[in-house]
């Protein structure tokens, strides 16, 4: 019996896996679909003081207070600007203590796509704008890559928290 379950998680491990992608700064980027709530229409976010640029604020979504960051800003570039087609990706990322609801902005929400693992090199050791370790690999899509973002990461409670305590520690400086 056990062997038989043993299969079967190698079977899984070897299927498709389906992400969201989504462009940013002209670059396409995938998260896993599983961590993906909901996409919402840019709206009224809620400015929180002394917070670094990578955090947005703050939304309403059906009465939960769900902080926004601006993926653009986390990567080290400059804050998104909202366009047309800007919306919020809600996730749920789980941390230490649980799971956390986040939203992050991104200028346009493209498809679902399924990527085999055959189809996913590791990451590139230079040559993105970005910090490796947010990296989970390259998809290989139709000729093209597909940055797929390590989400737990990229959107760690506890850097984001030191990010926001650095921030309000150099405002208070004279």
């Amino acid at each position: 019996m056990g062997q038989l379950i043993k299969a079967d998680m190698r079977d899984l491990a070897a299927e498709s896996r389906q992400y969201l992608t989504f462009t940013l700064g002209g670059e396409q980027f995938a998260v896993g679909t599983l961590c993906v709530k909901e996409i919402i229409e840019y709206g009224q976010v809620t400015a929180i003081p002394m917070m670094p640029p990578s955090i947005r604020g703050v939304i309403n979504l059906r009465g939960a207070v769900v902080p926004v960051i601006d993926l653009g800003a986390r990567f080290g570039g400059p804050v998104t600007a909202v366009g047309r087609r800007t919306c919020i990706v809600i996730l749920e990322v789980q941390h230490a203590e649980g799971r956390q609801v986040l939203g992050v902005v991104v200028d346009a929400v493209n498809e679902v796509l399924e990527i085999a693992p055959a189809d996913i090199e590791p990451p590139p050791a230079f040559g993105t704008h970005i910090r490796t370790d947010f990296i989970l690999g390259m998809g290989k899509v139709g000729g093209r890559f597909v940055i797929l973002l390590d989400i737990g990461r990229v959107l760690s409670v506890d850097e984001l928290a030191d990010l926001a305590s650095a921030a309000q520690h150099a405002d208070e400086q004279p």
